[in-house]
């Protein structure tokens, strides 16, 4: 997330790019009428359920977001055939990457290979959106776009727009603060700290919003400088809805301090990451600057190919 999240689950725009760490799944047809699903990453293993059964009943944290992917999957095309998948991450689910929602969307992806249903990237989206709903009950669906489409998006809540930007590069570092954050849990908290105050909640998601709209323009004129500038009014805000942590505020203040333009959360906040935009001459003491406030410095390539089939 680059710029507006928080906003972006109330019908407001964001700017999302995707990164190059990668999530696959490999779907296999079973002779058996059953949901398989092997997930090292994330301890599930020698998981099984019968295909009339998905989504119901106890599921394993891990099992959640594919189980329920091939479900509804089936609600739309009834499934003849029972389902083995294998997901293999090559990123922490910790780091608050969208993890869930990469899952989710290369199941669908493969199953739809498989099966030979020639899903739409819209019809992806749109399947691999409403699993997360099921699931969180709350979300934007700016991380299943950005896993659909790749590159970097101008993102409306929902999918209601999903533009492509179209750059070549984005100078963007990321450090992990430590502490993993969950999203439903901060909305709610951003929500209920506002009670008696819901117009200043609504004047801050209209001041992220104009700061989205001039970032897209900046994105899209590489004005790496002005786009610093907004990132940091952008920071200001999420401080005032109170999502920031002093962790997250050492490891962006001594990002800006090192040289980068702009430092800000990225995300939920509560934790999870930061993003700093910096020029190529400083991207050594921005790296030294976060790992000294504590952070984790994670390599990531920026503006990244999304879903995609490998043989």
């Amino acid at each position: 997330m680059l710029l507006g999240e928080h906003a972006v689950v109330y019908n407001r725009p964001c700017l999302v790019t995707a990164v190059d760490q990668r999530m696959r799944a490999t779907v296999e047809i079973l002779k058996t009428s059953e949901f398989q699903l092997e997930a090292p990453d994330v301890s599930v293993s020698k998981y099984k359920k019968p295909l009339s059964e998905l989504g119901k009943g106890e599921m394993p944290k891990g099992a959640q977001f594919v189980e329920v992917a091939i479900k509804n999957i089936s609600e739309k095309y009834p499934l003849k055939t029972g389902l083995k998948v294998t997901t293999a991450s090559e990123f922490s689910s910790l780091f608050g990457f969208g993890s869930s929602s990469a899952s989710t969307v290369c199941t669908i992806k493969a199953v739809s290979e498989i099966l030979n249903l020639k899903l739409s990237d819209e019809e992806i989206f749109d399947l691999s959106f409403k699993t997360v709903l099921d699931i969180q009950g709350k979300g934007s669906g700016f991380d299943v776009g950005a896993g659909v489409y790749g590159g970097t998006l101008y993102f409306v809540t929902g999918g209601k727009v999903i533009e492509p930007l179209n750059i070549s590069s984005l100078p963007l570092l990321v450090g992990y603060s430590g502490v993993k954050a969950d999203t439903v849990t901060l909305i709610n908290k951003v929500k209920e700290s506002f009670t008696g105050k819901e117009k200043r909640l609504e004047e801050i998601y209209d001041e992220i919003t104009a700061l989205v709209e001039d970032a897209k323009l900046a994105v899209i004129a590489q004005n790496w400088p002005g786009l610093g500038v907004l990132m940091n009014a952008n920071m200001e805000l999420l401080r005032e809805l109170g999502v920031s942590i002093p962790k997250l505020d050492d490891m962006i203040n001594i990002s800006l301090s090192a040289g980068a333009y702009g430092a800000k959360l990225s995300g939920a906040g509560g934790g999870d990451c930061m993003i700093a935009l910096a020029p190529k001459d400083k991207e050594i003491l921005v790296k030294a600057g976060i790992a000294q406030a504590g952070g984790q410095v994670i390599n990531i390539k920026t503006n990244a190919e999304g879903v995609r089939v490998e043989k």
